[in-house]
């Protein structure tokens, strides 16, 4: 099997992503919220494909800002200091969706086109 460096590169990235989604679930099930609140959530941030009704560059930012950690995390850290307890499951799903997305090639978009990707064109045969 003949892969090159960037092929090696994006099964590391989607490898680690399936880490994380196992690890986002696990901690969600110590935790103890409720499964229904997960499986309602898991695919909530992809509302953020809505700047694709526009075009193309304003779909792929709006879906990028709802597909980075960032937003799950400083979540996380408002729980941390302000204790809202809701915070913590939706941190903890919205964490697992990213980590889903990328573990099945779903990386953050370019602005050529939604099927292109940080993890290389969704569909693309690796």
């Amino acid at each position: 099997m003949n892969m090159n460096f960037q092929d090696n590169i994006v099964r590391i990235l989607r490898s680690e992503s399936l880490m994380f989604f196992v690890a986002t679930v696990w901690a969600y099930y110590l935790i103890g919220a409720s499964w229904w609140m997960f499986v309602v959530l898991i695919l909530a941030p992809d509302i953020f494909m809505v700047g694709y009704l526009k075009n193309l560059k304003l779909g792929a930012m709006v879906y990028n800002i709802g597909h980075t950690y960032t937003i799950p995390f400083v979540l996380f850290g408002l729980y941390m200091l302000v204790y809202t307890p809701i915070l913590l499951p939706v941190s903890i799903i919205w964490i697992a969706h990213i980590s889903m997305d990328r573990m099945l090639g779903f990386g953050l978009k370019l602005d050529s086109g939604f099927k292109h990707t940080h993890l290389g064109e969704i569909g693309k045969k690796q």
